[in-house]
């Protein structure tokens, strides 16, 4: 990185990974500030996660996911020797910014993506969608099918056309007792 490019500010950047690297660059990175003496500069080092609800299977798991698959968070103040540390730890394959040099990002956003990943509730992750055939596995309608008309996220319930008697009836089931076609 150039001589004049130093910023003396502690600012978050992002840190560009290979898919699948985030966990292990993180914890490179960790080792990396310890071992060199870069606790000054290096200050905090996230991969950001959320929790949701996973339906498959027929079975409701609440399950972590990257927020940004490929991207690592690091809070740091940029100089030659930490702009080094962190862009040359192993499966980093840059900063996010202008060329060479890294562009922070806003404190909002970080605030943003924090509250994000501190919320308790998880959201439900429903593998179908509006359109798709599915076949009922529970309850009154077992072993009916019928097309997804409308997801209710929030509440993990979905409501599905079954056809009876010759014309399309809504009704509205729990994810798990639904399995998509």
């Amino acid at each position: 990185m150039p001589e004049q490019q130093i910023l003396q500010e502690k600012k978050w950047y992002v840190l560009h990974t290979y898919s699948g690297y985030e966990d292990a660059v993180a914890k490179n990175l960790k080792q990396r500030i310890e071992t060199l003496g870069m606790e000054d500069k290096i200050f905090n080092v996230l991969v950001p996660r959320e929790k949701k609800i996973k339906i498959k299977d027929g079975k409701r798991k609440v399950i972590e996911e990257k927020i940004y698959p490929g991207y690592v968070l690091v809070e740091m103040i940029i100089t030659n020797d930490s702009w080094y540390v962190a862009r040359n730890t192993p499966n980093v394959t840059g900063f996010i910014g202008a060329g060479i040099i890294p562009i922070p990002i806003s404190i909002k956003e970080i605030e943003s993506l924090k509250k994000r990943m501190g919320a308790e509730k998880p959201q439900y992750k429903i593998d179908v969608k509006d359109g798709d055939s599915v076949k009922i596995i529970d309850g009154p309608f077992k072993d009916f099918n019928g097309k997804v008309s409308g997801i209710d996220q929030e509440k993990g319930k979905i409501k599905i056309l079954v056809n009876m008697f010759g014309r399309d009836t809504p009704v509205e089931l729990d994810s798990l007792q639904i399995k998509k076609i």
